[in-house]
């Protein structure tokens, strides 16, 4: 592939599977501005505090999906709620054929989740199917993981899993409704920005990134750092360029915002240990996030990025029980771990001449 389709290869991936790659770059009036980030920073707020108050298995999911989807789908349509009612039955689904004993077989379970990461990565390349995508990659990692050493507990995670998503789709429908897109004139979503080639070539790319690391957790069951190998097969897609250095350099900036953010609320909470407070303080980052997101679009992704790294740490350790002190300082460093593991990673692919990395014209 030439230099020049390269880098415009690079670019769309860039651009369109960042975490939050479809913010608008339009200018946008104020009274818009100011709907959108009361929209973001009420269904945060509400997600957070209903995630804290129930807290189902995987809870602290529901507040991410919101962040997500707030951002990735501007406007309330039927097209949307289908795609992620879909995810929610598929995540159901998965979990009851695991539960049926195919964690027994490593390798054949090792060949079906490789085959379906690769189908969920040249989903997420579709605007229409990325969130799809997304929520596909979570569940087929983390309940075959579960599953091999407890079957039964595919079926209660899928069901927890599926639940912050029915969760954050309500939440995402109220928010829309209550406030509204002033013109919503939803025509579709647009094709994806590559060919068919490109998006099985991306796929293909980042499987080399995020399936080694998947075959080593599994074969070592290296459950403490589930955190770790998630976040890996999620960023993936992101460094499938010719600038991936330069873009996992960009999530090492994104995640270490991410992480101080963090340190300063749980510092803050650990102080005034309250729901009430907890879900203020994340409504206010929110308020902050939302405002840069909506005023700065050049910028969202890096905004949108901490903020999501914000939600995991403080949502995983908070509701996780147990040493939360030491929980909380170990997923930072594991988040550390994925950002080195994406530079030497991309740095090694970009460096070699291997002909079947190279897209042809």
């Amino acid at each position: 592939m030439s230099d020049k389709m390269s880098d415009k290869m690079s670019d769309k991936m860039s651009d369109k599977m960042s975490d939050n790659s479809v913010v608008d770059n339009n200018p946008l009036d104020n009274k818009q501005v100011q709907v959108k980030i009361i929209r973001y920073t009420v269904g945060v707020g509400l997600a957070v505090l209903l995630a804290s108050l129930f807290n189902w298995p995987l809870a602290f999911v529901a507040p991410v999906f919101v962040a997500k989807f707030l951002v990735d789908k501007a406007e309330l349509n039927k097209e949307t709620i289908y795609e992620l009612l879909m995810a929610m039955v598929a995540t159901i689904v998965l979990g009851l054929l695991l539960s049926n004993g195919i964690t027994h077989y490593p390798l054949p379970m090792l060949v079906l989740i490789g085959l379906m990461m690769l189908w969920g990565y040249y989903l997420f390349t579709d605007p229409k199917w990325n969130l799809f995508a997304t929520i596909l990659i979570i569940a087929i990692l983390l309940l075959p993981f579960m599953a091999i050493s407890n079957p039964g507990a595919s079926v209660f995670l899928a069901v927890g899993l599926a639940s912050s998503g029915v969760v954050a789709v309500a939440i995402f429908a109220f928010v829309h409704i209550y406030f509204p897109e002033q013109q919503a004139h939803f025509k579709g979503y647009q094709l994806s920005p590559l060919t068919t080639q490109q998006r099985w070539y991306a796929a293909f790319r980042a499987m080399l990134i995020s399936f080694p690391i998947v075959c080593f957790f599994f074969a070592f069951q290296i459950t403490e750092a589930l955190f770790t190998m998630m976040f890996i097969a999620l960023l993936s897609l992101m460094i499938t360029g010719e600038k991936s250095v330069k873009l996992s350099t960009f999530l090492i900036i994104t995640n270490s915002i991410g992480g101080i953010l963090a340190i300063a609320i749980f510092a803050m909470l650990s102080l005034v240990p309250n729901l009430l407070f907890y879900t203020l303080s994340i409504s206010l980052v929110a308020i902050v996030i939302a405002t840069q997101i909506y005023t700065k679009p050049e910028k969202a992704p890096i905004y949108a990025t901490a903020f999501s790294t914000v939600l995991v740490l403080l949502g995983s350790t908070l509701m996780s029980g147990g040493d939360i002190d030491n929980n909380m300082f170990i997923r930072i460093f594991q988040l550390f771990l994925v950002g080195g593991y994406m530079i030497f990673v991309s740095f090694f692919l970009e460096t070699r001449n291997w002909k079947f990395l190279q897209i042809q014209p």
